[in-house]
């Protein structure tokens, strides 16, 4: 264990930034907590000396534990800074990879949020459809199969293919398609040991609705995105691209807003995905109860000219969202792989769009399996246009 001075403290809002360091582009949560007045207190891993002079002038100070996934180490830290500040009033890392940590301390320290018997429906694939059915929405058929003989018995009630997907867990990672009996047979041989969901395919487009709840419940910021099969591109490895529209379907916004309220959000960021069927239908997916992945907390502000970081830091403290959300671009983000040849260089695109392009680099190694290698975003008021710059940027050589 290590700590670090402070360099003041007095704030009302006592702030753990769990993990500050990752992803870097969430630095700004923690930059516009500060710039409110809160104690943003540091707890992480990686070694003081490790983080970036930003973070380290962002926060007041910073605990170090040796292993992050060690409970008790955690406990120790949060345990100091209440002895050290008061009472913690949020602590947070807008991170799946933590949800249960952070969910676990705000239980254990009595501290405002989601709490560890909320988990299980938020990170059960099976106990989501069951908050589904409750908002009064369709859930793709399937269960969880502990044994090929139940697994049998499903593709008797709902043929194939079927989709295999670990019950907890994110995006399409071990996630198949199962095409017939010997690939369900095949599968089971060499499944993961861990709980299995299988359901029915479903074709269609993914559709969102994201957005941010006050501390009250209400929706104050939301917005939809469209993309293909995460699935097919993480398991192919293939290009994409991901599209924020300038307008939210109205049955889309009905749905997300009935999960909202069924799982009585409160200043949370939400994540939710629904398949849009060929006949116009809309099924429930899955939901994520943090910022959408990669890049795109940035793409909302490239979408609507605001600060959402801004925002959420004043949700925290002031319990109002400010910005006027009037959706004026289409925005996409782009990503190309390394292991691709494309006709066009960076350059190139640069030079054929630059005042659509707001943003391009080498994309976090975490990130790269699903969203690509070295990432663009681009916008524009006409979304045509902005598909037009997509396949514009990945077409191969």
């Amino acid at each position: 264990m290590s700590y670090y001075p402070f360099k003041f403290f007095g704030a009302a809002v006592n702030f753990i930034a769990f993990c500050p360091h990752y992803p870097p582009n969430y630095l700004p949560f923690w930059v516009n907590l500060r710039r409110f007045g809160v104690n943003v207190l540091g707890l992480g891993d990686s070694p003081w000396d490790s983080l970036r002079p930003e973070v380290r002038n962002t926060l007041n100070e910073y605990y170090h534990v040796w292993n992050a996934q060690d409970y008790d180490q955690l406990v120790r830290a949060v345990g100091y800074f209440t002895h050290r500040y008061g009472k913690i009033d949020r602590l947070e890392s807008h991170n799946e990879f933590w949800l249960e940590s952070d969910a676990r301390l705000r239980t254990d320290f009595n501290i405002r949020g989601l709490h560890s018997e909320q988990i299980p429906a938020i990170k059960r694939k099976s106990e989501m459809k069951k908050m589904f059915a409750k908002a009064g929405l369709q859930p793709i058929r399937g269960r969880v199969c502990h044994t090929l003989q139940e697994a049998h018995a499903l593709a008797d009630e709902l043929g194939f293919p079927l989709i295999a997907k670990p019950d907890v867990g994110v995006g399409a990672f071990q996630t198949y398609r199962l095409q017939s009996r010997r690939d369900l047979e095949d599968f089971f041989a060499r499944k993961p040991l861990v709980d299995y969901l299988l359901e029915e395919q479903i074709e269609g487009e993914i559709v969102t609705f994201d957005g941010l709840t006050n501390q009250n419940g209400k929706v104050v910021f939301c917005s939809s995105m469209r993309y293909g099969s995460v699935m097919d591109i993480v398991n192919n490895q293939t290009s994409f691209w991901y599209l924020i529209t300038r307008q939210i379907e109205p049955d889309v916004e009905a749905a997300g807003r009935k999960i909202v309220s069924v799982y009585r959000l409160q200043e949370r960021f939400f994540h939710f995905e629904f398949f849009r069927t060929p006949d116009g239908g809309l099924r429930p997916l899955e939901v994520n109860m943090r910022p959408p992945g990669g890049l795109t907390t940035d793409m909302f502000n490239f979408a609507n000219d605001i600060d959402i970081f801004y925002e959420y830091a004043n949700v925290v403290v002031n319990n109002r969202f400010d910005a006027q959300v009037t959706r004026p671009y289409a925005c996409a983000y782009v990503g190309r792989r390394n292991a691709i040849t494309y006709s066009r260089s960076v350059q190139e695109i640069l030079s054929a769009f630059p005042l659509q392009t707001v943003y391009h680099g080498v994309i976090d190694g975490a990130f790269a399996a699903a969203i690509g290698d070295y990432g663009f975003i681009v916008r524009s008021p006409y979304e045509e246009e902005v598909v037009e710059i997509a396949s514009f940027i990945i077409e191969p050589a």
